[in-house]
């Protein structure tokens, strides 16, 4: 095996494609969709957080099942499949009009995101520690911001030339086989790296870590409301309309970099005071989104929610391993439960709430609560030496 930079940074890329893939495309891209599948298909929005609900509670569910440690199989290959079941559930949404189909495939793809994930994060761990490049590790959930980007262009782009919503999905599906054929290539088959062996280990978990997934339960509550509605929240707000072809764009550009940020920020004042920091500037940037219908207040929003949430899921799952021992699956897993479950809560909650008050404002200040509360349990999860992340 190869253990150099080329190599190295194949790894890397190969997980960073797939988390694109299945996370920043596959789960984020309904984002941009919703609003032209309201307009087109008379949804309401609390149609629209449940469908969104459902694709969170798959995920959920999927984080249970990839904790499981009697999957046959190899990593590569449930990641590999999971990968193509996100893509084809993405693509199927083009061709789907009713409730039932839009909830089914999103909880499918919802599923199989969770895996791709977990799957994607321990393979790129283990092959990293085996090239003796595990500083490298955090670099592929930059993949989010990336699939979210890439969605936002994708979506502007085929909206500005007359296309409609199931053209965006239809689109949105055939980038994400691409990122398979790509992921496959490069995280091909590798003997010298076989999961670690769990017998004789610790199960037991720690008090910090318990904290640590409770905070990571409200971080999923409490960006998910703004990170779902955020498109529509514009395109309801005559005032900043006229951004709403930008504003998911501003929040995948802000995404992207900000893991090397929060890791760096991690590494000098520990991981626990970098999870507090980036929940509480989430917090702010959550509430901005109801608190004001400027552009600049919008946009400023807009960037301060993808500035942390992506940071904050790679610090987490960082701070998870170092805070558990055994099979890394094993606290991602949990973490990524306890993620999805504030996820499932939060659209319908907002959906529901919009529908009685005719405002986001009072979910996304509960949200934005809920991030406050998230910091406090973050603060107290410090370990006493400091691990790179």
């Amino acid at each position: 095996m190869t253990s150099g930079p080329l190599h190295a940074a194949g790894i890397v890329l190969g997980g960073l494609l797939a988390v694109a893939a299945a996370i920043g495309v596959g789960r984020f891209v309904y984002t941009p969709i919703l609003p032209f599948m309201e307009a087109s298909l008379g949804l309401t929005k609390a149609q629209g957080g449940v469908i969104a609900s459902a694709n969170y509670l798959g995920y959920l569910l999927g984080a249970f099942a990839a904790a499981k440690p009697a999957l046959p199989g190899g990593r590569r290959v449930w990641l590999l499949a999971t990968l193509a079941v996100s893509a084809a559930t993405t693509g199927i949404m083009g061709f789907s009009s009713s409730m039932t189909a839009f909830m089914g495939l999103r909880f499918i793809g919802g599923f199989a995101s969770a895996f791709v994930l977990i799957f994607a994060s321990a393979v790129v761990m283990d092959r990293l520690v085996a090239a003796r490049r595990s500083g490298l590790s955090t670099l592929h959930f930059a993949g989010v911001g990336c699939g979210i980007a890439a969605s936002a262009v994708l979506v502007s782009g085929l909206a500005a030339v007359g296309y409609d919503w199931r053209t965006f999905w239809l689109a949105s599906g055939a980038i994400s086989l691409l990122a398979l054929g790509a992921t496959a290539s490069l995280l091909r088959n590798d003997a010298q790296t076989a999961p670690p062996a769990t017998e004789g280990q610790d199960s037991r978990i720690d008090r910090r870590l318990i904290a640590l997934i409770a905070s990571y339960g409200l971080v999923g509550f409490g960006y998910i409301i703004t990170a779902t509605f955020i498109a529509t929240l514009v395109r309801t707000s005559p005032e900043i309309r006229h951004i709403e072809p930008v504003i998911w764009l501003v929040v995948g550009l802000s995404a992207a970099p900000s893991v090397p940020l929060w890791i760096w920020i991690g590494q000098r004042w520990g991981n626990d005071r970098s999870l507090a920091l980036a929940c509480l500037v989430e917090a702010v940037g959550v509430a901005m989104s109801v608190l004001s219908t400027s552009t600049l207040a919008v946009i400023v929003s807009a960037a301060l929610l993808g500035g942390t949430f992506v940071g904050i899921t790679a610090i987490g799952l960082v701070h998870a391993r170092h805070l558990s021992s055994g099979d890394p699956r094993r606290s991602i897993a949990l973490m990524t439960a306890a993620f999805g479950a504030g996820q499932i809560i939060g659209p319908t909650f907002a959906g529901y709430a919009y529908a009685i008050g005719d405002s986001f404002l009072v979910p996304s200040l509960v949200a934005a609560a809920a991030l406050m509360v998230a910091a406090g349990l973050a603060a107290n999860t410090r370990i006493q030496h400091r691990p790179t992340a």
